[in-house]
């Protein structure tokens, strides 16, 4: 199989069911950044973690591409490759262990520190667009809301885990000063 098809050149590419669309649309646009925040985890996959955090963003990055599939899906009606609820809470039940072993937060802090924690915090930023972008899709499509809350929990988690590597490599937060 080729990679190229040649089927995009006029601008327009292939969903789910059949359907084509501009590659301009906020469908394609939402996915996009789910697949740059998936891209961007694996870069962060190259250091040197713990292994509990290997596994956790491992696991994220297969479940962004379920992510994908579900809004690359107009199909309402279709019901696999979808975000379910126990998504969500598993990514709550992540965020809820790893606090325990953090500080409570008194204050804003800066994204930074270790290098791998620096990289969690950019991806967050990426996630963060990938959550306003698919809200806005739901504003013009039906889509599956479930998508809006894994995105949302996953940048809650991904700000946890920052904290977390930048913890366990003797990184203190840096305080945000005004």
């Amino acid at each position: 199989m080729k990679i190229y098809t040649k089927t995009g050149d006029d601008g327009n590419t292939g969903l789910q069911g059949n359907f084509r669309i501009s590659k301009s649309h906020p469908r394609i646009i939402a996915y996009g950044t789910v697949d740059e925040a998936n891209a961007a985890l694996g870069i962060i996959l190259t250091n040197s973690l713990d292994e509990d955090i290997v596994q956790i963003l491992t696991e994220i990055q297969n479940e962004l591409f379920v992510v994908g599939a579900d809004l690359s899906n107009p199909n309402m009606n279709d019901v696999k490759n979808r975000i379910s609820l126990d998504m969500i809470e598993k990514l709550e039940r992540h965020i809820d262990k790893f606090e325990s072993e953090l500080p409570s937060l008194t204050n804003f802090i800066l994204p930074g520190g270790a290098l791998p924690a620096a990289q969690i915090h950019f991806v967050r930023t990426i996630v963060r667009r990938a959550e306003t972008q698919t809200v806005q899709l739901s504003e013009k499509d039906e889509i599956n809301s479930n998508c809006i809350k894994y995105l949302n929990r996953l940048s809650d988690l991904l700000f946890v885990i920052g904290r977390l590597i930048n913890k366990r490599t003797n990184h203190e937060d840096i305080p945000w000063k005004i």
